[in-house]
């Protein structure tokens, strides 16, 4: 199965502290808790038929492009997101130096 990403949106919904994105009716989405200081990314989940096909990766960038926008430092407990941080540099600064220091190492 073939996905365009160019085509596909990302919606936020910040009263379900959620980031989703809908793949002919399926449901992609990376959820988070909000606070004041900080965003802390808990999980993103992938419907098995779409898994490889960057909608993770889309999700992720939505919620660091998020966090940056809005002067969020990035707490990743999601393992999905954390590899995400460790992969793009362009992300790192988001994550604390302590935090930081435990992705690059693992």
């Amino acid at each position: 199965m073939n996905v365009d990403l160019n085509n596909l949106t990302v919606t936020h919904n910040e009263e379900a502290q959620l980031f989703e994105l809908f793949v002919d009716g399926p449901r992609a989405l990376l959820t988070y808790s909000r606070f004041p200081d900080r965003i802390v990314i808990i999980h993103t989940e992938v419907p098995q038929a779409f898994e490889g096909h960057g909608l993770a990766a889309k999700l992720s960038r939505a919620a660091l492009d998020f966090a940056r926008l809005h002067h969020l430092r990035v707490v990743p407990l999601c393992p999905y997101v954390s590899e995400f941080i460790r992969k793009h540099p362009e992300y790192q600064d988001l994550v604390s130096s302590d935090d930081l220091q435990k992705l690059l190492t693992r």
